[in-house]
């Protein structure tokens, strides 16, 4: 038997662990993100694709996106079982947080919405008429889109830099700049410009009156640019944007953004726009060459930074045709020494396998978590970051970081990959970096400014795929970080941030044939006071409740399709747009679906972003 003394010692050194547990764990906060929404309600509760970026010059302003439904009809305006877009209604939400990404807002403005077309249950007859800004039509997303004949489409992506002095010249002296880039497309009636899809730029230099909303931040927005080249042919997707914010270089201020550049299938190319003016006006060039058969079948999933000096690297994955499962890819890049004014060649950096083990019938894309599950196609994508200095380009090594998710593990051991670059150096890696259980989905590293400190975000997958819609399903938020950059194996990862997860089969396209989780998670790392810190965004479900009859209409729609009665449904919300802003309307011998705000649960749907920050 224990005597007191030593029970009474182990009793002192568990209170003494569980304070330093306490004491660690403080160090990090997590938070939602999209907090405007009403949780309970489809599709307003829907949010994904989230970006992050924090200012180098002020590092605990921090700017998130996300794909936002928050102004969309709910389903039971018209048919209670149509779920739609609303035509002209933007998506491109925004929150701001100013103590490092430790909690956040989300401000509303004027603009045109939809959000008080709720409908009433179990009639089909009542329409959504939206309110415009002079009726009282209030938005979570980004304003003065409607009022330039624009809808803002999502993918977003958002970027700190700083502002333009009277003479000409860019200083953090004189404040920053917040921009943030998205897909665009025309107000329904109206031809702003050529093409379905647009990447539109708005940008803030007065984020904390942006953020507190209403007519004062909506002007502190300047109107949206279009930055892409456009033609009748164009449909524009996939951008990232980066301001190069280290005063270091010879192109401080530039803004660049890489971008998808469609005209036609598989014509497709990497395209990257590019600012000197502090994004007022744009020029554009194709950097890559026009995929142009089914052996080099998509350039996509691009991603860009600067070094200290002011080089500009972009990557992209080159994926090949999908002739077999899974597919295989390269990541390429191509650099600028100039500020964006001429690229190299592509250069190959290594060959990776897309996560894609399953061509779901109710998308015709692939999924990893199960059938009817979110699609999972741009997953071996890269994503990378420079540790460049900012905001001066001081003790900068400029070693690149590259993370994405691959399947070269085979199905249920679909692991995140980390490699990394000093700039005339080789490759090192790749190296897993995932804990062992998780099937990552999507992954987003960060490298603190001096290259001292990693960072890794990523969505994985507990679950093995599941060969039905019955069976539950586990989503997870992680956030990871290692010091040692050059070699992060496996073993050298600590695990700062890790969710409960939630089921996946409560997140939901607008037509309700699958789940949705969108393309992305993002990271970004700063130093303040000496200390590095990052923070991260991913999709997360905690808070969604699965509903069995939606379930059991996937299902039965899989095998409708497999039957040949109907065709497979896709959603991309820029496709949409095109074709008018709907869901795809339902076909002849298609299964009735449930009407989801009466038929399911509350909170079924509600796909939110959250945030980890450990900022000091």
């Amino acid at each position: 038997m224990r005597s007191k003394r030593l029970v009474a010692f182990l009793a002192l050194a568990a209170l003494a662990l569980a304070s330093l547990t306490f004491a660690t764990a403080a160090m990090g906060q997590e938070a939602e993100v999209t907090v405007g929404s009403i949780d309970t309600e489809f599709s307003q509760n829907k949010q994904n694709e989230p970006a992050v970026a924090l200012n180098a010059n002020n590092p605990l302003w921090a700017a998130a996106g996300a794909n936002d439904n928050i102004d969309m009809e709910l389903c039971n305006a018209g048919p209670d079982n149509d779920c739609p877009f609303t035509e002209g209604v933007g998506v491109s939400g925004i929150s701001f947080s100013f103590d490092g990404g430790k909690t956040w807002t989300q401000p509303n403005y004027p603009g045109y919405s939809a959000r008080t077309c709720v409908g009433t249950a179990g009639t089909d007859t009542d329409p959504c008429v939206p309110l415009t800004p002079t009726e009282g039509g209030q938005i979570g997303t980004l304003p003065k889109y409607y009022e330039n004949g624009l809808v803002s489409d999502g993918d977003p992506a958002v970027a700190w830099g700083p502002r333009q002095g009277a003479n000409g010249a860019f200083s953090w002296a004189n404040g920053s700049r917040l921009y943030y880039a998205n897909l665009t497309s025309n107000f329904p009636g109206q031809q702003g410009f050529k093409g379905a899809e647009a990447i539109g730029v708005s940008w803030t230099d007065d984020p904390e009156v942006a953020a507190a909303g209403g007519a004062a931040g909506w002007a502190a927005w300047h109107a949206p640019v279009i930055a892409s080249k456009q033609s009748s042919a164009t449909f524009s997707d996939k951008e990232q944007i980066w301001a190069d914010n280290a005063s270091s270089s010879p192109f401080f201020g530039n803004v660049y953004i890489c971008h998808a550049h469609f005209v036609g299938n598989p014509a497709q190319s990497i395209h990257v726009s590019v600012s000197r003016d502090g994004g007022n006006t744009w020029t554009n060039k194709k950097v890559t060459p026009a995929s142009d058969n089914f052996q080099h079948f998509g350039r996509s999933g691009c991603t860009i930074r600067t070094t200290s000096d002011g080089v500009t690297y972009v990557f992209y994955e080159e994926a090949n045709a999908f002739t077999s499962l899974p597919p295989h890819g390269s990541h390429f890049y191509v650099v600028s020494t100039d500020g964006g004014s001429s690229w190299s060649r592509p250069q190959k950096a290594f060959d990776v396998t897309d996560p894609c083990f399953n061509i779901d019938p109710n998308i015709a894309r692939c999924v990893e978590d199960g059938w009817a599950g979110a699609r999972n196609d741009l997953a071996a994508s890269p994503s990378i970051d420079i540790a460049n200095g900012a905001p001066t380009g001081a003790g900068a090594t400029n070693e690149i970081v590259d993370a994405w998710a691959d399947g070269s593990g085979g199905l249920n051991n679909e692991n995140v990959l980390v490699a990394t670059k000093l700039p005339n150096g080789g490759w090192h890696g790749p190296f897993v970096a995932s804990t062992g259980g998780d099937r990552g989905y999507y992954a987003a590293p960060a490298i603190s400014p001096t290259g001292d400190r990693l960072y890794l975000t990523y969505n994985a997958f507990t679950t093995p795929f599941q060969a039905n819609t019955s069976a539950p399903r586990n989503l997870i938020g992680v956030v990871k970080t290692s010091s040692a950059v050059l070699d992060p194996t496996t073993g050298s990862w600590t695990t700062l941030h890790r969710t409960a997860g939630g089921d996946p089969r409560a997140s939901s396209q607008n037509n309700l044939v699958a789940e949705f989780l969108g393309d992305y998670v993002y990271t970004a790392a700063a130093n303040v006071g000496g200390t590095n810190f990052a923070v991260g965004v991913w999709n997360d479900v905690r808070a969604a409740a699965d509903c069995p009859a939606i379930d059991a209409f996937r299902l039965e729609f899989r095998d409708a399709v497999l039957a040949g009665t109907v065709q497979p449904e896709e959603e991309d919300l820029p496709e949409i747009r095109a074709e008018g802003g709907d869901a795809e309307p339902h076909q002849e011998g298609e299964p009735e679906a449930p009407a989801p705000n009466y038929e399911c649960p509350d909170f079924w749907g509600n796909s939110d972003i959250w945030s980890y920050s450990n900022a000091p």
